[in-house]
């Protein structure tokens, strides 16, 4: 395709001029210009809006007749046709108006009377190819420019002396400096940034760019220090700038604002090492503390301890007040434990109602020991949640380094293990954690996990001591006593895994297992010819407050066929009196099921006359520990008598258990007594053994 000719707009007045321009252009011969010629100023400018001119050649001679002359002329010219490469035609002598009009905008200027076929078609050519360069740079930095100011990062660049060039609207905004204020100063004047843990001066990101000729980043926790003087977290990455030969000119730095991000990371990275009811450190910080707090203490050869503290009887709180006010209660509980430690030493809250404090340095074992005082005082007193005065004790275990452990995990088992023997001493004490607390923690632990596997083993199994009328001698009931047949320790008693069954919680599906057991079997001896006699059963704390109790024994009931006016469930005055009208509440329910009520060793808890006559209950059992020690003296037959009396006056059938001896049969009966228990009147035995006793008390009895 033939390429057209560049159209050159000619504005001058005289035809000499007009022919030199126009001959010198065709001696040329590339045919690459055409001319077109117009006299007067305002035909140029009317030309120049219709488009299509490539050149524009003004001659600026005061001779002519123009509207205007000289740099007038050009001026409107220029300012009609800004994007239009103009040329000047100049007469000898006239120079300096020429290069005044070239100072203002025009591309060069040419002498009238030098034209010629070399000379002009090539200032035309270069002076259309520069302006279509400017015209291009200015498109691209423009492009730039709106690109720049579009980004959401901030952008500055500095010359190689590291002063301003440059800077976007973004980074306007994050420093507080204007571009034209800020160009030409001081990178550090400008970008002035400091490390946010040390408040030091941080490097000079662009020094080091310019150095080491690659990009590179902030330090990090970098802090911009605007203009007015707050402050903004900030990211970046600076980079070096390269002329066309490769040779460093300068830098450009990259950055944001990260100060809301930073915020919800640094929130994330608290939330994940704090529990968040108390905003005590959580397990995960904690262990790292004691973790530094151990290296610290290993170079500068000292001690610290680790207290562990279990809440005593906070299940009964939440129980009986309900979880909010336990919430309540936990976080009165750390503000103490808190205000009563150092400010060095870490309160951690472990889970549950469990706590650990880290005293992080101690001279001595007895400055643990003096904590650990301190801190059950403090919790001991009442704690006012929403319009209760609650109390509650702990029991804290401690384990000191280097001598109970040397690692986190270590040090914290160790002082666990003693918090569970503070709590086996009666609770509301201290214990330092012994090696042998191990042991007895490894045989605690194999117990549990035989537990677990003994129901589905069977390896429980029931005996049953007989109940005596005293006055007869005949045998009215049965008492079901669970037994452990384990298949290495052999026969394991009661008092050796129920605790651990209890705290573990395992002894509610053992409970169930013994009630369905001793049904079945009561519903056995009555098929057999046995009818009347009465069958209990110990029921836990853990078992009577169970939601699921009154509906599995009614499930018992039913699937055995037993009767359950002859089902007697026996309970310590210490779970009825937990929470009285709890308690109230699940004694009417299992009496309106014709169930029998028991109190299991009368006497050494703490239950009034008043709450006894609330009870539905009917029966008390007089601990054996009286009747064990009625030949001792007056005090103990006297509270026998008493429990008697009390018995006769509820209407309740008093059962005394232990008995051992002819002595204490004799007196227990001579004070009119009912009903007694003990090795003296049978041994716990198997189903067959008691059958047999029961028949023999039949051709004996009085």
């Amino acid at each position: 395709m033939e390429k057209k000719p560049a159209i050159v707009l000619l504005i001058e007045e005289t035809d000499w001029v007009a022919k030199l321009v126009r001959e010198a252009l065709d001696a040329a011969g590339d045919g690459s210009f055409e001319v077109e010629w117009v006299r007067i100023l305002s035909e140029g400018i009317e030309r120049v809006n219709s488009k299509g001119v490539a050149a524009i050649l003004l001659s600026l001679s005061d001779s002519h007749k123009l509207e205007s002359s000289g740099m007038e002329v050009f001026q409107k010219l220029f300012s009609a046709a800004p994007n239009i490469p103009i040329l000047i035609l100049a007469e000898i002598g006239n120079e300096a108006l020429a290069t005044e009009a070239v100072e203002n905008g025009a591309q060069d200027y040419l002498l009238s009377n030098h034209l010629d076929s070399y000379s002009l078609p090539r200032a035309l050519r270069n002076a259309i190819e520069r302006k279509k360069i400017e015209t291009d740079l200015f498109i691209e930095r423009d492009r730039a420019q709106v690109t720049l100011n579009s980004i959401g990062d901030a952008v500055l660049t500095t010359d190689i002396d590291g002063r301003i060039t440059f800077l976007n609207i973004v980074a306007e905004r994050l420093t507080g400096w204007g571009r034209e204020e800020a160009t030409g100063k001081p990178l550090a004047e400008v970008f002035e940034i400091v490390d946010g843990d040390t408040g030091k001066p941080a490097q000079d990101p662009m020094a080091r760019a310019i150095k080491e000729n690659r990009t590179v980043g902030l330090t990090e926790n970098c802090i911009l220090i605007r203009r007015d003087g707050e402050q903004a977290a900030i990211e970046d990455s600076t980079a070096p700038i390269h002329d066309q030969s490769g040779q460093i000119i300068g830098a450009v730095i990259v950055f944001h604002d990260v100060s809301e991000a930073r915020s919800i990371s640094n929130q994330i990275e608290y939330r994940a090492q704090h529990d968040l009811l108390t905003d005590l450190p959580n397990r995960a910080l904690l262990n790292d503390r004691i973790a530094q707090a151990v290296s610290l203490a290993q170079r500068e050869n000292r001690s610290l301890a680790v207290m562990f503290i279990d809440l005593d009887q906070f299940k009964h709180i939440n129980d009986s007040l309900g979880h909010a006010i336990g919430d309540q209660l936990l976080q009165s509980i750390s503000k103490r434990l808190v205000s009563s430690v150092r400010a060095s030493d870490t309160v951690s809250r472990y889970g549950g109602d469990e706590f650990v404090v880290l005293l992080a340095e101690v001279a001595h074992a007895e400055d643990a020991a003096t904590s650990a005082e301190k801190l059950l005082q403090v919790l001991e007193a009442p704690h006012s949640v929403s319009a209760h005065n609650i109390h509650i004790s702990a029991s804290i275990g401690i384990s000191v380094f280097p001598g109970d452990g040397e690692s986190a995990e270590m040090l914290i088992r160790n002082a666990d293990l003693a918090m569970y023997h503070a709590k086996e001493e009666g609770r509301n004490k201290f214990q330092f954690f012994r090696p042998e607390m191990n042991r007895k923690a490894v045989e605690r632990l194999d117990i549990e996990i035989g537990l677990r596997n003994a129901l589905k083993r069977n390896e429980f199994v029931l005996e049953y001591q007989p109940k005596v009328n005293l006055r007869t001698g005949l045998i009215t009931g049965a008492e079901a006593l669970i037994r452990w047949q384990h298949p290495l320790r052999g026969l394991i008693y009661p008092a050796d895994f129920v605790p651990i069954a209890e705290e573990s919680g395992l002894i509610v599906p053992i409970g169930h297992w013994v009630l369905a057991e001793a049904c079945r079997q009561a519903r056995i001896w009555r098929d057999e010819g046995m009818s009347g006699l009465t069958m209990a059963v110990n029921v836990s704390a853990v078992e009577f407050r169970d939601k699921e109790f009154i509906s599995h024994l009614q499930a018992i009931l039913a699937e055995t066929g037993a009767d359950p006016q002859y089902l007697e469930l026996e309970l310590t005055e210490s779970v009825l009196m937990k929470d009285v009208a709890i308690s109230l509440t699940i004694l009417h329910k299992l009496k309106a099921m014709n169930l029998c009520l028991a109190v299991d060793d009368f006497g050494t808890g703490y239950s009034s006359l008043s709450y006894l006559r609330q009870f539905p209950i009917s029966g008390l059992k007089i601990d054996q520990s009286f009747v064990r020690e009625i030949s001792d003296g007056a005090k103990e037959r006297s509270i026998v008598n008493a429990i008697i009396a009390m018995g006769e006056s509820l209407k309740c059938l008093v059962v005394a258990e232990g008995i051992e001896t002819e002595e204490q049969r004799a007196y227990l009966r001579d004070r009119e007594c009912p009903m007694g228990q003990g090795y003296l009147l049978g041994r716990p035995g198997s189903a067959e053994k008691f059958a047999a006793l029961y028949l023999a008390s039949l051709c004996n009895s009085d």
